[in-house]
């Protein structure tokens, strides 16, 4: 029995019941796949369900507005996805009609849309021979055929796209790619992968060479920076306080935070006094304080955020201020979205 039909007896048999394994409709694929990029199953399906309850075609996603988007994906991260999400319906609906392109190259023309996502709603929806290359699959031919090319260069990621190409089902590339992917997803995992019980152990180069560990083989990580955030937290004599809208090319782009002060290194309450100025203007007295002795480590993939957040009480009134109600309307980081929520308890 060929690779790819072990692949497909044991999808047959083992996979799991999800909410867009039942249909072909790009759109639900493409959804899928965008969520699924660098997230859980069990973390991005309640945020599918939600999305397709409220924008059930392009259309409705292309008719909402960025901050409702935003809003629906919080607590997701790698939020340039939903932008990049938002961005495409709105091209689909203006320049195909509301219609997905039915093949790779067109597919791969749209925003957000790489080889992997392109692959796989060509082959899921339109039925057409494309290889999908995902973390799972890359791990699952990795250590079936003990290959130690790293997958993260150049010449690895040519590798496995030519060698998943070789190895696909062409009769029923559909289930052969969601199965490549579950497989890895289920019995081929990171750790303690489930060798006793695959059908592939008999031929698999890294369990016959007792070397599970050693594949895949990845260069190294860049250098995870640090960063120090200082948070003013506003509140006036009514309890209203401020949110300021992200921008630039950086991350939690469009959206909302506390006013923010960066520095190179944690600073004193002092320090938060002259530099105050800075970013807000108020009319003394105030008090500050930070609202916690502890600082907040917030982990991103390549930036750890050293975080505080310092209560800056005032007399002001502020002419913007908002509401706690308020403060629930806007897409916020999860590090904000949880102190928000701290911030209630201990001061609303």
């Amino acid at each position: 029995m060929t690779f790819s039909k072990k692949i497909l007896l044991w999808y047959s048999e083992n996979k799991r019941s999800l909410p867009w394994r039942n249909t072909t409709d790009p759109y639900r694929i493409w959804l899928s796949e965008i969520m699924l990029q660098q997230t859980r199953v069990a973390q991005g399906t309640p945020y599918y369900i939600k999305f397709i309850e409220q924008f059930p075609t392009v259309y409705e996603l292309a008719d909402a507005s960025e901050e409702e988007v935003l809003k629906l994906w919080q607590g997701l991260g790698y939020y340039s996805r939903a932008r990049n999400l938002h961005y495409t319906a709105k091209k689909i609906v203006k320049e195909y009609n509301g219609n997905f392109p039915d093949s790779y190259e067109e597919l791969l023309k749209l925003k957000g849309v790489g080889d992997y996502t392109a692959s796989a709603i060509a082959s899921i929806s339109y039925n057409q021979p494309e290889p999908v290359v995902d973390g799972n699959v890359y791990r699952v031919l990795a250590r079936y055929f003990g290959v130690d090319i790293p997958i993260n260069a150049n010449k690895g990621i040519a590798y496995f796209k030519n060698l998943a190409r070789k190895v696909l089902s062409t009769k029923n590339i559909r289930d052969y790619n969601q199965g490549i992917m579950e497989f890895g997803a289920i019995q081929c995992t990171p750790k303690k992968p489930l060798c006793l019980s695959c059908p592939l152990n008999k031929t698999c180069v890294a369990l016959q060479t007792n070397s599970i560990d050693k594949y895949p083989v990845k260069l190294k990580k860049a250098k995870v920076k640090k960063r120090f955030f200082n948070y003013l937290v506003v509140l006036d004599e009514n309890k209203n306080t401020h949110l300021i809208k992200r921008s630039g090319k950086d991350i939690w782009q469009n959206l909302y935070e506390f006013p923010l002060i960066e520095t190179q290194e944690e600073i004193s309450v002092k320090e938060v006094i002259q530099r105050l100025p800075e970013i807000l203007t108020l009319e003394e007295p105030h008090q500050i304080y930070e609202s916690s002795d502890k600082t907040i480590v917030h982990k991103l993939s390549h930036q750890h955020l050293y975080t505080k957040f310092w209560i800056v009480k005032t007399s002001d009134r502020l002419a913007d201020g908002l509401s706690p109600m308020e403060l629930d309307k806007y897409p916020v980081p999860v590090l904000i979205a949880e102190f928000i929520n701290t911030l209630k308890k201990s001061y609303f």
